[in-house]
């Protein structure tokens, strides 16, 4: 039998706590919201070759009130962001936001009226995913981020939310192209 007091205090909460997580982790339920080319490498990301599966991804939850990672990819206007945020509020606690790619996260090439320069103008961004668009190897990477922020912290504290704000670095080093391709033109060289 074991005596009471030789145990550390709070054991089972400590290892509650960390099963939580654990399967808190491992379970993120997605809410893509997704347009033009960011919206196709997030379809990419999921598809069988990157497999989001193996984060327990597999779900993608289109309704908010089941989601509990929002990803916000591609282009947002001014008419599609009250929508956004009533999306967003629909979530429940805890929840978590990735910006992916530079339209989502500064309003990319699209300096205009009508886009929005940035969704962290209006909901907390904890990860943001760059590239035009960001490669699926990038958003694993910042999926994987937020597990370890889940990991390391847990949940925040009641009604203390603030973004992390990490800018996850693109390890994707392109292959150099092709040198020496002849161009002719008329059978003169170029």
């Amino acid at each position: 039998m074991i005596e009471p007091t030789a145990l550390p205090d709070n054991l089972l909460l400590t290892n509650l706590k960390k099963v939580v997580n654990w399967a808190r982790r491992n379970s993120l339920w997605p809410m893509p919201f997704a347009t033009a080319c960011c919206g196709i490498e997030l379809m990419a990301t999921a598809s069988s070759r990157y497999d989001l599966a193996r984060f327990g991804m597999e779900r993608m939850s289109f309704s908010p009130r089941q989601a509990d990672l929002m990803i916000v990819a591609g282009r947002v206007t001014i008419k599609m962001m009250p929508v956004l945020q009533h999306i967003y509020q629909q979530m429940a606690e805890p929840k978590w936001v990735i910006s992916m790619g530079a339209c989502a996260s500064t309003g990319g090439v699209f300096d205009a009226y009508a886009t929005i320069q940035g969704v962290d103008q209006f909901m907390p961004v904890d990860v943001y995913v760059p590239g035009c668009p960001p490669r699926p190897e990038t958003l694993i990477e910042g999926i994987m981020a937020i597990q370890r922020i889940i990991d390391q912290e847990g949940l925040p504290p009641a009604g203390h939310r603030r973004p992390l704000k990490l800018a996850i670095e693109p390890n994707y080093v392109p292959k150099p192209q092709p040198v020496g391709v002849p161009v002719t033109v008329g059978g003169k060289g170029i």
